[in-house]
């Protein structure tokens, strides 16, 4: 178990390197180029990784169509969305918006799959979004796009975890992938055509390179670790990206957090926790998905 929960933390720790190299690169490209060349990238290296027994050129076989494509959708919104937030916003203001798509899940799954909700689970709602409001402060502080940018992501995350709740049965990974990276491509790549495309030099190519490995290189540790130790054993890690957003913006971006915005990271993660584990006592166990990450 420990091996499986060092590599989790190591494939969370990769996601946030590629959160921090897109945020450098804001300002130098648009989102599109930025979107295209890092999903381009990361696909190069999630292509060979496929299981054994299914087919690439299977990936529009699907048994729920409109489901799918929904989800690819919302990926790549999801996507579009966060490379703005980062190349707008500190680090650690775009962790905490996005970090309430655990409990937007609680929500929508009292809406769309009609779920009971404790009292237990609406308390850690309700103490995430106090959480959020500590960090960014409305109405104390300047508000931006990359705000509403990244609480859009959010919300798209947990639209996109409740549809894979239903297609993670009925549908192959190279579906699920491969419509993602294929609309990805797609998307970003007649946005980037029709503004102002600028031709990346060696060194920016480099940037966006390991921008997309680093997000690849998350996918497949992740993969690795859920072999390791169990699933609701995994998915606390996630909750370190929030460390890693305060280490990276201030080493790199000269962001420091004030005690204040500390604290409302701390209360942002342990509901998602208390989330998680409310979670695993009624289900038995917290669905891992290795598509969690909305950038591709």
């Amino acid at each position: 178990m420990p091996n499986g929960i060092l590599l989790a933390l190591v494939a969370y720790a990769s996601y946030s390197c590629s959160d921090a190299v897109i945020k450098s690169l804001g300002g130098q490209f648009t989102v599109f180029e930025i979107g295209f060349f890092s999903t381009f990238f990361a696909g190069c290296v999630l292509f060979f990784t496929k299981p054994r027994d299914e087919r690439w050129r299977d990936i529009w076989r699907t048994k729920r169509p409109w489901a799918v494509q929904a989800r690819a959708l919302a990926g790549i919104a999801s996507g579009m969305l966060s490379v703005f937030a980062f190349t707008t916003i500190p680090l650690a203001e775009v962790y905490a918006l996005i970090f309430l798509a655990p409990l937007l899940v609680t929500i929508l799954s009292t809406v769309i799959l009609k779920e009971k909700v404790g009292p237990w689970r609406w308390l850690a709602v309700v103490a995430g979004f106090v959480g959020v409001m500590l960090v960014v402060r409305p109405g104390f502080r300047e508000l931006h796009l990359g705000h509403l940018a990244a609480f859009a992501n959010a919300f798209l995350a947990a639209t996109s975890v409740i549809l894979m709740r239903s297609l993670a049965q009925q549908e192959k990974r190279t579906t699920i992938l491969g419509a993602l990276v294929g609309y990805g491509l797609a998307f970003n790549g007649v946005g980037a055509a029709a503004t102002s495309f600028t031709l990346p030099g060696l060194g920016q190519l480099v940037w966006l390179m390991l921008a997309g490995i680093f997000t690849a290189g998350g996918q497949l540790l992740q993969l690795l670790a859920v072999k390791y130790a169990p699933a609701n054993r995994i998915a606390p890690t996630h909750y370190s990206q929030i460390v890693w957003a305060v280490i990276l913006g201030a080493l790199f971006f000269q962001e420091y957090p004030d005690w204040l915005s500390l604290v409302g990271l701390a209360v942002v993660g342990g509901s998602g926790l208390l989330t998680m584990v409310r979670e695993e006592v009624r289900l038995g166990t917290v669905r891992w998905n290795p598509f969690s990450r909305n950038r591709l």
